[in-house]
């Protein structure tokens, strides 16, 4: 199996084989968590872990070792509510599916977007995961 393809069966599984509509705005809702220019992308999200004393989490996801459990309660309290919130009326999910499903997948695309244990610099890279990652479902 592929890394898109693994990453396209974890979206899935976390909607439990929900419409690939949803699969993909759920997609696309991760992506924009890690590619988001007004947050600052992936070091972005990686200093809001670290603000939260949830750095040790995020690292885990982007090193090369097991990657550590997050709480949809956790993740609510990364992202804000606002974020949490607008994420939900796009889906058509309520906020807590939405940081149940994000619980379950971010620390999987993250791990997949890093599969060297680091960020990726200058954007080229992530750019071209995203890119990839961004027409599984079109």
């Amino acid at each position: 199996m592929g890394l898109f393809d693994s990453i396209a069966g974890q979206v899935a599984g976390a909607l439990g084989g929900g419409a690939p509509g949803q699969q993909g705005a759920l997609l696309e809702a991760v992506m924009g968590l890690i590619n988001n220019p007004q947050t600052g992308g992936l070091q972005g999200l990686i200093q809001s872990f670290e603000q939260k004393g949830l750095g040790n989490v995020i690292s885990s996801w982007v090193g090369t070792g097991q990657n550590l459990p997050i709480s949809a309660e956790q993740l609510q309290s990364v992202l804000g509510n606002a974020q949490v919130q607008a994420m939900a009326q796009k889906l058509g999910l309520s906020p807590e599916a939405i940081t149940s499903h994000l619980s379950q997948v971010l620390p999987q695309v993250v791990d997949k977007v890093t599969p060297d244990g680091t960020v990726p610099q200058g954007g080229d890279a992530l750019q071209s995961a995203i890119g990839m990652l961004g027409g599984l479902f079109k």
